[in-house]
């Protein structure tokens, strides 16, 4: 069975220098700015974003087309309503005149209708009245 052996300061400090020096020497490993490869990636990466920005730009427009079309839509679909409520509302106030006439007429045959009885009992009365005052 093996023992567990800690390490001492001094196997530590070594480690972290020899980890130092890997990280340095594979960043001195790195091509610089003006290498072919770095260049064409550069170029690519610039080729994806003016993509991306024509494509943003292509979907805001459609995006304004589309909201320009619903904004059309929606007022021609407002005026049809406006439309059709003033219509209804002229139809309802016809409706109500034409009642109101009906209603005028009805009581105005009522009242004719109850002038005509009373005048007819008005005659029976007065002539009840003639025929006991001649006895």
């Amino acid at each position: 069975m093996a023992v567990y052996r800690e390490k001492d300061i001094f196997e530590r400090r070594s480690a972290a220098n020899e980890a130092k020096k890997a990280l340095l020497e594979r960043f001195k490993a790195r091509p610089g700015p003006d290498d072919p490869a770095v260049q064409a990636r550069q170029a690519e990466r610039q080729a994806i974003l003016k993509a991306r920005a024509e494509r943003e730009a292509e979907k805001e427009k459609l995006r304004q087309e589309r909201l320009a079309r619903e904004a059309v839509e929606r007022a021609k679909r407002e005026a049809e309503e406006e439309a059709a409520r003033l219509a209804a509302e002229e139809l309802a106030r016809e409706d109500a005149k034409r009642r109101e006439a009906e209603e005028t007429t009805r009581i105005a045959q009522l009242l004719a209708d109850e002038a005509s009885r009373k005048a007819k009992r008005d005659a029976r009365y007065a002539a009840r009245k003639a025929r006991t005052g001649r006895r």
